[in-house]
């Protein structure tokens, strides 16, 4: 969903910028803190998708916020999300290592 305008940064390019602009002020604030911080903004994210128009530049937005907040939370940990995303999804599903999912536990419709 690319608008053309920028490239596409990457998770690890992602996670470096983030912790360029905030590791200051996030570490300060802490794990705990910034935790707080992500679950606010994972509930801005909810509202908009519950009443907002999809795709719309306030949606947009909410989700890259709750990623930024996630990238943050991972170098506060020491924690390189390209790498997790790789280890786990890199194969697949990581229950039965298809693309699509074939797991039966992940039916249409289940909650």
């Amino acid at each position: 969903m690319n608008n053309g305008t920028d490239s596409d940064l990457g998770i690890r390019e992602f996670q470096r910028k983030i912790e360029a602009i905030y590791y200051q002020k996030d570490s300060s604030r802490g794990v705990g803190g910034s935790f707080m911080w992500m679950v606010e903004e994972v509930g801005e994210l909810a509202r908009s998708l519950n009443t907002g128009e999809p795709n719309s530049a306030e949606e947009r937005a909410e989700f890259a916020d709750v990623f930024a907040w996630l990238a943050s939370l991972a170098s506060l940990r020491g924690v390189d999300l390209s790498a997790c995303v790789r280890d786990k999804y890199g194969s697949g599903c990581p229950r039965c290592q298809g693309t699509p999912c074939s797991c039966q536990h992940r039916r249409e419709g289940d909650q």
